[in-house]
């Protein structure tokens, strides 16, 4: 077979080079997942490239990074992601989050409970999953487990070709994706998570089908611990109810889920912030990931809950300035990945995004949220390094200096055309998003 040589190889798959859209490559990287071969994403100017490993995904096969080595390919690549150290995942690889390349499976451990026992009263939400978190142990809370879903599906990558081209279709397609080969307890997660489907009156039934064929997975036993489901879903409205309150989620308007006064009561003193910034700002997405219990009628009850912002691109936001930061990088047309806080408290502090678009190395972005009188004013902007460039803004003391300047890079060249849905779900994923 003739070895396609192009300067716009990005793989190398033993003695060859391939091309992103080369004749051929689908049925290289199958026959890689085949033989244990290891793929070398090509994004580095000099040296043999970075490792990866071909994993099984969904009806096709995906190339992905080895554990701890995004920080190592080139910001331009796809592959890219800053070091671990910048977001609250650090901590949590190797141990809440142990990644298995030889199988393709990652195995996440959990703070929190998969089953109910009869008759206990339902959970409120967990420290780990407040305002004020705590770490138990290196174990994943519910905030921390949508956070890493939320990483895994890339809903943290931003640049101006996304703009107009997320959707809650999209979001619900990535997170499944971001779902699959990962096991909790044993277990596939995903024959426990439930992401509601986009709403089509025409397609009213057969959606319905499909979601009580999930929930059935959470049906009582008799005498034994129920199996609790996990969902993921955007927030339309949390209110009283004839008894007790409900929650009301987008794309599912036939299906209230209980929560009972305890847990409606922690709920608002827990998330005080996070409740009361969405309901003042119309463009927020209100995210809940919860466990929930179905009782003998069908109906869903929830047990344990923790709630995320998100901006209109669907992008995380922890507060307020958060969301100014963001929404001016949204604007300017910069290309950044946001840094989630997992099992970190808002009170320590962490890289807040990371720029991608000023040269060879990120440039993170920090947000100094205590006031600290020997500060300087913010509109002052701390010089960079020229190895490890830094911007910080503390709005305490002003306001939001201008952002570093974008430098020209050569980006890895997407497939022309992008590829469908369809084709993403078919034709291996060589981790380019290009609809997200």
């Amino acid at each position: 077979m003739t070895t396609p040589v192009a300067s716009d190889a990005v793989y190398a798959i033993g003695d060859q080079r391939w091309a992103r859209d080369a004749p051929g490559l689908a049925e290289a990287i199958a026959n890689a997942h085949e033989h244990h071969l290891r793929p070398r994403c090509l994004c580095q100017p000099i040296g043999p490239g970075v490792d990866m490993y071909v994993a099984r995904v969904l009806n096709g096969y995906t190339v992905k990074r080895m554990p701890n080595t995004g920080s190592q390919h080139a910001t331009t690549c796809p592959s890219y992601e800053p070091p671990a150290e910048f977001s609250g995942l650090g901590p949590l690889v190797g141990t809440a989050i142990v990644e298995n390349p030889a199988t393709g499976t990652t195995t996440l451990k959990l703070d929190f409970p998969m089953t109910k026992l009869p008759g206990r009263a339902a959970q409120p939400p967990s420290a780990s999953t407040s305002s004020s978190v705590v770490a138990h142990g290196h174990r994943l809370g519910l905030r921390a487990l949508l956070h890493y879903l939320w990483d895994q599906a890339e809903m943290t990558h931003w640049n101006p070709g996304f703009a107009g081209r997320r959707t809650w279709g999209t979001v619900r397609k990535h997170l499944l994706q971001a779902a699959d080969n990962k096991v909790v307890h044993c277990h596939a997660l995903l024959r426990s998570l439930y992401v509601p489907e986009v709403f089509s009156v025409e397609q009213h039934e057969a959606i319905l089908s499909r979601r009580q064929r999930l929930w059935a997975h959470g049906a009582p036993r008799h005498g034994q611990p129920q199996p609790l489901l996990l969902m993921v879903a955007e927030v339309k409205d949390i209110a009283p109810a004839r008894y007790g309150h409900k929650a009301v989620f987008k794309h599912l308007p036939d299906q209230a889920f209980v929560l009972d006064d305890a847990l409606y009561r922690r709920l608002g003193k827990s998330f005080e912030h996070e409740l009361t910034l969405w309901g003042t700002e119309p463009d927020l997405h209100l995210l809940m990931i919860a466990t929930f219990r179905v009782d003998e009628a069908g109906t869903p009850g929830i047990v344990e809950l923790s709630l995320m912002l998100t901006t209109a691109q669907w992008l995380p936001v922890d507060d307020g300035w958060d969301r100014q930061l963001v929404g001016a990088l949204v604007r300017q047309g910069r290309s950044f990945i946001k840094s989630l806080r997992y099992n970190v408290p808002t009170t320590q502090a962490l890289v807040c995004a990371s720029l991608l678009d000023c040269g060879l190395t990120p440039c993170p972005l920090f947000i100094d949220r205590e006031y600290n009188p020997k500060a300087s004013p913010s509109a002052e902007i701390t010089e960079p390094d020229s190895d490890n460039p830094e911007w910080r803004w503390s709005p305490t003391q002003g306001d939001m200096p201008a952002l570093p300047l974008r430098q020209q890079t050569d980006p890895i060249q997407l497939p022309h055309p992008a590829p469908s849905s369809s084709d993403i779900r078919n034709f291996p994923d060589i981790r380019i998003k290009p609809n997200i």
